[in-house]
């Protein structure tokens, strides 16, 4: 055959150094971007710090109102009293009822004037390690209750690096004797968990890591189909073989496997590492804002809590006056700037997407209370957005909104469902309220069982089995029926 020549137009989705940026700001905390701005500020001359009123780095959006008399940084030095009275000042509708509880920022994720167990919400808000991360994401999975029992003991064997090396057999006996399943099994759920982000969590070897974020990407993306290949069989020979190695071996153009390469070296061999313990953290930064005005909830973006950094404009007319070599590493860090602005702006974009989804569904958890939150998954609100799920899940992450509520982490406003004997569903964070109000006006010398608040729940069309209400009890922190009896 005559070689020959072309060329083709046509639109790829590839994983560049911009598009990796952006995913990592996004599942950034607040102070975490903080650092990070911080840092870009001090290596890039191109970037400065914006005076008040200048227009430059992440913005709440166009038609977006601030929040009533709200400055985020102000709660921490003022108290309960002065911030409700300079809401009234602000023009703060009455429909605003200082009894629903005063704003806080603090450790604990805020209050709803729980018991000292504190709320599910609180909860949530525990420092973020990897496991209670894919927990959480496994709680939320339509899986069946013996599959999340299977799931559970699958991140619990995971690796601090997220890779899983414990085989297969093990993880089937350390079920026993609960739960018979067969290898074939576990590796189904196997398949579940490492949908769940971060992407290529649960892996048992590179290769399979490396596949795993392969898969995500669109079957356009140059390269892909050759990075499997080369991840699937040829990954461990590549370092001794070198590209050359494996495209003779591969029998394929050394150009294809450079970009396949390329492509391979864009990932993230050890993506469990993404995500560690955050209890150094001494106090949460809220990254977005929820009040209500005029009977309408709405959302901002906090971006007084955030640095604010611009453009220098010194050094950008400057470029024109600089010779060759000056000018090219100046307009590289123009560049640089201006990829920064535009993924801290998308970061900002899509947490007030998702917020302003929250507030849809789950407009009544915010006026009523834990026993009004609807059941709510990662699937749904991705669904809704118009965003993949493992988008959402870096979204929400070590995120927190300042709510009427106090500051909560946004994951609360998420939770599992059980169907109703009305056709309905009722969230477990909801269940869990009503067995905490139900605890509270017991009698204390004849506290409930477990099998009477089943009863009593069963009663209010929530069908919940004994073992399940002992399971919400004991989250809750509350003690047994007969631990509970007071005599006096």
């Amino acid at each position: 055959m005559k070689p020959r020549l072309q060329t083709s137009l046509g639109q790829h989705l590839v994983m560049t150094p911009q598009l990796r940026q952006a995913i990592r700001l996004l599942q950034m905390s607040t102070a975490e971007l903080e650092i990070e701005l911080t840092e870009a500020v001090e290596t890039n001359p191109l970037l400065d710090w914006s005076e008040p009123g200048q227009d430059a780095g992440p913005q709440r959006g166009a038609d977006d109102e601030r929040p009533p008399g709200e400055d985020p940084r102000d709660e921490r030095a003022q108290g309960p009293e002065q911030q409700d009275h300079e809401r009234v000042a602000a023009g703060e509708p009455d429909d605003w009822s200082p009894d629903e509880g005063p704003w806080t920022s603090s450790g604990s994720g805020g209050s709803f004037d729980d018991d000292d167990g504190g709320s599910p919400a609180e909860r949530v808000a525990e420092a973020d390690t990897l496991h209670g991360h894919l927990l959480w994401q496994l709680h939320l999975s339509h899986l069946s209750a013996r599959d999340r029992r299977i799931g559970a003991a699958l991140i619990d064997a995971l690796e601090d690096d997220g890779y899983l090396r414990e085989p297969l057999s093990v993880i089937a006996q350390t079920l026993r004797p609960e739960i018979e399943a067969a290898e074939d099994d576990i590796l189904v759920v196997l398949h579940q968990v490492q949908r769940f982000d971060p992407v290529g969590v649960a892996a048992r070897s590179l290769g399979e890591c490396l596949q795993l974020q392969l898969s995500v990407l669109g079957d356009d993306t140059p390269g892909k189909a050759l990075a499997l290949t080369i991840a699937g069989t040829a990954l461990e020979r590549l370092p001794r073989s070198g590209v050359a190695g494996i495209a003779q071996e591969l029998k394929r153009p050394l150009a294809e496997v450079e970009e396949a390469v390329h492509l391979l070296r864009t990932l993230d061999p050890k993506p469990g590492a993404q995500i560690g313990d955050l209890s150094h953290d001494t106090y949460v930064v809220p990254d977005c804002v929820v009040w209500r005005q005029r009977g309408v909830w709405r959302a901002a973006l906090a971006g007084n809590t955030l640095p604010r950094i611009t453009i220098h404009r010194g050094y950008e007319q400057m470029i024109r006056q600089c010779g060759d070599s000056d000018a090219g590493y100046l307009k590289a860090q123009l560049q640089e700037a201006r990829w920064l602005l535009k993924s801290v702006e998308a970061r900002g974009e899509t947490l007030l997407k998702v917020m302003r989804c929250l507030l849809h569904q789950q407009a009544g958890f915010l006026e009523f209370g834990e026993q009004a939150l609807r059941p709510l998954t990662l699937r749904d609100v991705a669904e809704q957005v118009g965003l993949h799920e493992s988008t959402v899940s870096r979204a929400i992450a070590r995120k927190y909104v300042r709510t009427p509520r106090g500051t909560l982490p946004m994951r609360a406003f998420f939770a599992s469902g059980i169907d109703t004997d009305g056709g309905g569903e009722a969230s477990s964070t909801a269940i869990q309220a009503m067995i905490r109000r139900l605890v509270e006006n017991e009698n204390p010398r004849k506290p409930l069982s477990d099998a009477k608040l089943a009863d009593l729940l069963k009663a209010s069309g929530i069908p919940v089995a004994r073992r399940t209400v002992a399971k919400y009890r004991e989250a809750l922190n509350i003690l047994s029926s007969h631990e509970r009896v007071r005599i006096a």
